[in-house]
């Protein structure tokens, strides 16, 4: 089972952990937390040193203590590594989880083994003004009203995934959603919305793998192809049946695919115990 912990400092960070090997380290997406990869922890911590975290202003996470800057994220990322005593992690990063791992990559290369990208694109700030109206009127617009994150939890987690998804899994999209924290939410979205990345494409050298859901609305596959050419040597995989959630609607062939990714490049990654 995965254990609980927490690094300490400004602000404390909140991360499961489970199993022994290479450190693969799994960040959500931004109306997600640590338990959407619970599968992944139960899977990979087999072989891997698997941790989820929460991001600042996610979960059992500290809020930010101040006004929060994309840039936060990577910090703490680097925070953790740290604090785990780890060199290198094979990063994993879902939708604004992805975004932070572009980031990292451009700010601490020599800590990253590999990455993979899943259901994200190169920044938001990089989408068209529709694509940019659109995501800040989903997401801000009805809390600007009054509303909370759980009167809407429902109408966004349908949006989030395929139409072949079962019942039980929205539910459980809907409980997640409803979890998120007002203001914090609020700062993660117009934070994202400052996130472009095509510069840090050019100097990924590292192994790269691109996973995208068949039926992903929100970061399509059209935008997911672009983000594997321009990483030189990235590796895509389609995940049919699978909206942007893909690891949680389609785990055993999301699972698949990450595991013979990095089963490849496994010994990249610092070994821990």
């Amino acid at each position: 089972m995965p254990t609980l912990s927490y690094m300490e400092g400004s602000p404390k960070i909140a991360y499961e952990r489970q199993g022994s090997g290479p450190l693969v380290v799994f960040m959500h997406g931004i109306g997600g937390n640590r338990g959407n990869w619970t599968g992944q922890l139960e899977h990979f911590g087999r072989r891997y040193c698997a941790v989820a975290w929460d991001a600042r202003g996610y979960g059992a996470s500290d809020d930010s203590p101040a006004t929060l800057k994309f840039t936060d994220y990577a910090d703490d990322l680097r925070r953790l590594l740290d604090h785990l005593k780890a060199a290198k992690a094979h990063v994993v990063g879902l939708s604004m989880g992805g975004m932070i791992a572009q980031d990292f990559y451009g700010r601490y290369s020599d800590r990253v083994a590999t990455l993979s990208l899943v259901d994200t694109n190169s920044g938001v700030g990089m989408t068209s003004d529709a694509f940019k109206q659109d995501f800040l009127a989903r997401r801000l617009e009805p809390l600007e009203r009054g509303l909370t994150p759980a009167d809407t939890a429902i109408e966004n987690a349908k949006a989030l995934v395929s139409p072949h998804t079962p019942d039980e899994l929205v539910a459980k999209l809907r409980s997640s959603l409803s979890a998120l924290r007002v203001e914090p939410y609020k700062q993660a979205v117009r934070a994202i919305m400052t996130t472009n990345f095509l510069k840090v494409h050019p100097a990924i050298k590292v192994p790269t793998l691109v996973i995208v859901g068949a039926d992903d609305r929100l970061t399509t596959p059209a935008q997911a192809d672009e983000l594997a050419k321009n990483i030189s040597g990235a590796q895509k995989v389609v995940i049919d049946r699978a909206g942007h959630l893909s690891n949680l609607e389609r785990p055993d062939d999301f699972n698949r695919a990450l595991e013979a990714f990095l089963d490849r490049h496994a010994a990249l990654a610092s070994r821990m115990g």
